[in-house]
């Protein structure tokens, strides 16, 4: 379904009909994020050799979806940086501290959507802006529609999953340390990624 597709006219032109689908439009609606049902994540490339992986433990976002136009849709998410969890204590430490996060500073890591574009089938790319620390810096998010379903409880939920690669200097996340070998101990570059399920609300 072509959730988040764009169109664009001319003022003066003759506007066509456009057939809207029934269940694309049935989707209209104000959602929340289920974080009991999600996840946001990322994985660093570690010492040259291994990936780290990790997760954001506390965060909310919203969607607005127009199945109608869905030009107008639009997302936010807002996470608490001191909930990231990489499973082991110092290392998250390490994270929240000044080198990296600067939690106590910053709290917050922010994504507000600007724009977004149908890949094709149900691929697409959302933009808009990352905000980490105080630095704000636009981002492209790959993403799949999973669908929509309403689950045993009666709630109507929609579904994504997807991508998107920094680099974490441009941030200004640039701790790092030489290794004897060469290298560094933590890649500049770190994949984010998103399995959100999203509740409409009444």
């Amino acid at each position: 379904m072509g959730l988040f597709n764009r169109r664009s006219q001319d003022a003066t032109a003759t506007v066509a009909t456009v057939d809207v689908d029934p269940a694309l439009a049935a989707l209209t609606g104000e959602y929340v994020i289920d974080a009991a049902h999600s996840s946001i994540g990322f994985t660093v490339r570690h010492a040259m050799v291994t990936n780290v992986r990790g997760t954001f433990t506390d965060y909310s976002g919203a969607l607005q979806l127009d199945g109608s136009d869905p030009a107008r849709s639009a997302a936010s998410i807002e996470v608490k940086i001191a909930s990231v969890d990489t499973g082991i204590a110092d290392r998250d430490g390490h994270l929240r501290s000044g080198d990296f996060f600067d939690a106590e500073a910053f709290p917050l890591m922010t994504f507000r959507s600007t724009g977004a574009a149908q890949l094709g089938g149900d691929a697409y790319r959302i933009t808009g802006e990352l905000t980490i620390k105080d630095v704000t810096r636009p981002l492209a998010i790959d993403l799949e529609f999973n669908g929509s379903a309403t689950d045993v409880y009666g709630n109507e939920r929609v579904g994504f999953e997807g991508s998107a690669e920094i680099l974490r200097s441009d941030w200004g996340l640039t701790w790092n340390a030489a290794l004897e070998a060469g290298g560094v101990m933590v890649s500049d570059k770190v994949k984010l990624t998103f399995d959100i399920s999203a509740i409409k609300q009444a």
